[in-house]
C-alpha cells in the first residue's frame, strides 16, 4: 500500500496542471505541423509508443475491476438489475446515434462533391483482405470474452470461504495497475503534441479540403449530439451537461491526446465514484459499455455510411436504411475504444450491406485520424452519461 501511495503522489502533483500542459501542447503541436510537416510526420511512433504502452494495462483493470465487484457482492440480484438496466440503455441510445449522424448527413450532404477532386489525397487502393484479420478479431468479441471470464470468477470467488481475502487481494492488484497507468499518463502533453503534429504534418490542410466538408461535418454533428441528445438526457436527470464535462475534463483531454476512449476507462471509472456514483454501477456500465456503448462511433457510422452512398450517388428506400441501421447496431458492438477500431468497424458494414463500393472506404481512411478524436471525446462522455443515467435509476 505504502509504494501504491507513493506513486499516486506523485502522479498528483506532476498532473495538478495537466489539462493545461495539454492544451499547450495541442496548440504547438499543430504550430510544428504547419511550419515542420516533414519533422512532424516523423512522429506517430510517440503515439504509437504511448498507446502500445496502455494497451496491456487496460484489459487487466477491466478483468480486476469486475472479479472485485462481482466477487465482494452481497446480492446479486441488484447487479443483475444494474446490467439489464444498461442494456437497455445500451441499444437505445445507439439507435438515436446512428439515426442522429444518418440524418445529420442527410442534411449537410458532406459526399456531394467531385470524386475526381478526391485523387491527391487517397492513401492508394484500399485491400480489404488486410483487415480480415482484424475483423475476425472483433468479430470475435475478446472484450466480451474477457467480462464473461471475470464474472464467472468473481461469481465463483463468491461463494468461496475465502471470499474477503481474495476480494481484497485483487483489488489490491487493481490500484496498482491503475497506479501505473496514471504514472504513464503523466506523458500526455508529450502524446497530445506529437499526435497533432503528426496529423497535420502528415496530411496538411490543402489536401483535406475536398473532403473537409465531411471532416468538419461529423465534428458538429458529435457536437450537437453531446449538447442536445446527451444534453437533453442529463436535463432530465435536472443535471447540466457542460458542468459535467468540467467535471470529466481532465479524462476528455486524455482522451483527445491518445484518441482512445478505451485507455480512460480505468481513470473515469475513478473519477464517477469521487463525485458520488453508486460504485457498482460505475463499474458495470463502463467496463460493459467499453463495447456495447460507443456513441462516438455509432454517430461516425451512420455519417459514414451515408457519406459513401451520396459520394456515389446511391439511394436507399426506407426498408434499407431500417435493415442498415439494424447491421450498424450490430457490428458497432464488435469495436472497442481503442484507436482505429471504428473504422475497422465500419469496414465490416459496408461489406454487409453489399451496394457501396469498398474502394470508397480509401476517401475516408484519410481522415480516419482526424475524426478518431472526436469518436474518443464522445464516447468517453457516453461512457459518464450512461452511468449517471443508470445509477439515477438503481437503489441504493
Amino acid at each position: 500500500m505504502k509504494l501504491i501511495d507513493k506513486i499516486d503522489l506523485i502522479t498528483d502533483k506532476l498532473n495538478q496542471y495537466l489539462s493545461l500542459q495539454i492544451i499547450i501542447a495541442i496548440v504547438a503541436g499543430t504550430l510544428c505541423g504547419i511550419f515542420y510537416p516533414a519533422t512532424a510526420a516523423k512522429m506517430q511512433w510517440v503515439g504509437n509508443l504511448f498507446v502500445s504502452a496502455i494497451e496491456p494495462f487496460v484489459a487487466p483493470v477491466i478483468f480486476l475491476t469486475v472479479v472485485t465487484l462481482f466477487g465482494g457482492l452481497e446480492n446479486l440480484n441488484s447487479i443483475g438489475q444494474i446490467i439489464i438496466k444498461a442494456l437497455i440503455y445500451f441499444v437505445l441510445i445507439s439507435i438515436i446515434a446512428i439515426l442522429f449522424g444518418m440524418v445529420m448527413a442527410s442534411l449537410i450532404q458532406p459526399g456531394k462533391i467531385n470524386r475526381a477532386q478526391l485523387a491527391e489525397i487517397l492513401p492508394g487502393q484500399l485491400i480489404t483482405s488486410q483487415y480480415s484479420r482484424w475483423i475476425n478479431f472483433i468479430l470475435q468479441n475478446s472484450m466480451l470474452i474477457l467480462l464473461f471470464t471475470a464474472v464467472v470468477i468473481g461469481l465463483i470467488i463468491n461463494q468461496s470461504k475465502l471470499k474477503t481475502k481474495a476480494t481484497d487481494f485483487f483489488d489490491l492488484l487493481r490500484k496498482f495497475v491503475m497506479s501505473i497507468l496514471r504514472y504513464i499518463f503523466v506523458f500526455a502533453p508529450v502524446v497530445a503534441f506529437s499526435g497533432i503534429a503528426y496529423t497535420v504534418g502528415r496530411y496538411g490542410t490543402d489536401s483535406l479540403l475536398p473532403i473537409g466538408k465531411m471532416l468538419a461535418g461529423t465534428y458538429i454533428a458529435m457536437f450537437l449530439f453531446v449538447f442536445l441528445v446527451l444534453g437533453a438526457i442529463l436535463l432530465m436527470l435536472r443535471m447540466n451537461i457542460v458542468k459535467f464535462i468540467a467535471t470529466i475534463k481532465n479524462e476528455l483531454l486524455y482522451a483527445l491526446g491518445t484518441s482512445s476512449s478505451s485507455s480512460v476507462i480505468p481513470l473515469l471509472m475513478d473519477r464517477l465514484e469521487v463525485i458520488g456514483l453508486k460504485r457498482d454501477v460505475v463499474r458495470v456500465v463502463t467496463v460493459t459499455g467499453n463495447s456495447l456503448n460507443l456513441n462516438g462511433t455509432c454517430v461516425y457510422l451512420g455519417m459514414s455510411v451515408m457519406f459513401l452512398a451520396q459520394l456515389y450517388n446511391i439511394s436507399f428506400s426506407w426498408t434499407e436504411l431500417l435493415n442498415i441501421v439494424l447491421i450498424i447496431l450490430l457490428t458497432s458492438k464488435g469495436a472497442t475504444g481503442i484507436p482505429g477500431t471504428g473504422f475497422l468497424v465500419l469496414v465490416t458494414t459496408v461489406n454487409s450491406i453489399h451496394r457501396i463500393p469498398v474502394e470508397g472506404l480509401a476517401v475516408l481512411l484519410s481522415i480516419d485520424r482526424f475524426m478518431s478524436e472526436a469518436r474518443a471525446i464522445t464516447n468517453t462522455i457516453g461512457h459518464g452519461v450512461a452511468s449517471l443515467v443508470v445509477s439515477s435509476n438503481t437503489k441504493k
